[in-house]
């Protein structure tokens, strides 16, 4: 019978030490790909950004031509004053949208955003699903 050694039971010398730089080369593998994702995300984030912030003023421009054409149709309206009404605070609504829209930038159009729903969870809620509701409406086969 042979006398056992030390190594007899354990793993061969350097096997340790493989083990250990393949899991730091695993490790470096997986953090390089993290922050490629991440750069390639935020230059997504960077662009879509870029091309809400140049549609801005065409939008804006809608809206208060909207809201110009709304005016103008509100006093032939049917229906009395109270339609009127109705149709020129819509109108006013239409301008004062437009005129957000040329003040904020997207990042603070986000940031309204953020402080609208933590001040309003429920009804955000509420809409979030709406909003999910129509659009799946929208993209289903009948």
């Amino acid at each position: 019978m042979e006398p056992r050694t030390e190594n007899s039971n354990s793993e061969a010398p350097g096997t340790s030490e493989r083990l250990t730089d393949t899991a730091q080369n695993v490790k470096e593998r997986v953090s390089d790909a993290a922050a490629t994702a991440k750069q390639k995300a935020a230059e997504a984030g960077r662009q879509a950004t870029e091309q809400i912030d140049t549609r801005r003023g065409p939008t804006a421009d809608a809206l208060e031509n909207a809201a110009a054409t709304v005016h103008e149709r509100a006093e032939n309206l049917p229906g009395g004053e109270t339609v009127r009404s109705v149709a020129h605070s819509a109108a006013d609504k239409l301008e004062s949208t437009a005129g957000y829209i040329r003040e904020k930038d997207v990042r603070a159009m986000l940031s309204d955003v953020e402080n609208m729903v933590r001040r309003n969870p429920g009804p955000s809620l509420l809409i979030a699903a709406g909003i999910g509701f129509l659009i799946g409406r929208a993209f289903r086969e009948d």
